[in-house]
């Protein structure tokens, strides 16, 4: 699709392009999902996203698939482990920041709420749809994730300040901030079968 337009972070590289048009700004229910973002989020804190995208397998594998009730589990000997993993981030904070945010996710369930109920709930269920105009730059962070983020953090999530709460919300299309000009502004473009 090389005469589409997009949003111009995304030209530069084939995995931001592939992530661009398929999965950012796409609403997402999926709890799982939710909370694996959530902390690949906080793991690019200070880096450039692309960096994520390029380990997002290894970071998978090592983090256990992101499954909270594993992570939970995760002793200092564990955390000592995964830092040797040159394939993952290798931040101590920001290893014991993912155990940390499992043991919250956890306790969020328990309290009978979830991921998907507690942040949708912020925008009431729908996306929230900005207009930016070619060369507008979107903000990194909002009253709304100022808020977000104080929330988590009483919670007990780590890793999540406003800045990476409101890049999560836009990944996870709480919040649509493709330019006006970009073909998906409304949504990735399904792809034709040749059946």
């Amino acid at each position: 699709m090389p005469d589409l337009i997009r949003c111009p972070w995304a030209l530069a590289d084939p995995l931001s392009q592939k992530y661009h048009d398929a999965q950012w700004g796409v609403p997402n229910h999926d709890d799982r999902e939710l909370f694996k973002y959530l902390n690949l989020e906080g793991q690019q804190a200070g880096l450039a996203w692309i960096t994520i995208l390029r380990k997002m397998d290894t970071l998978t594998e090592a983090f256990d698939g992101f499954d909270p009730e594993i992570i939970a589990q995760y002793d200092e000997s564990k955390i000592d482990r995964l830092l040797l993993n040159p394939g993952i981030i290798r931040n101590r904070l920001k290893t014991r920041a993912v155990v940390s945010n499992a043991k919250a996710y956890l306790k969020l369930l328990e309290n009978g709420s979830s991921l998907d109920q507690l942040l949708w709930a912020y925008v009431d269920g729908t996306p929230i749809v900005n207009h930016w105009a070619a060369g507008e730059i979107p903000p990194s962070s909002t009253p709304l994730s100022d808020q977000i983020s104080r929330d988590l953090k009483k919670l007990g999530f780590k890793f999540i300040g406003s800045t990476i709460i409101y890049s999560f919300l836009q990944a996870m299309g709480l919040v649509n901030d493709h330019l006006d000009c970009c073909h998906f502004k409304n949504g990735p473009i399904p792809i034709k079968s040749d059946e």
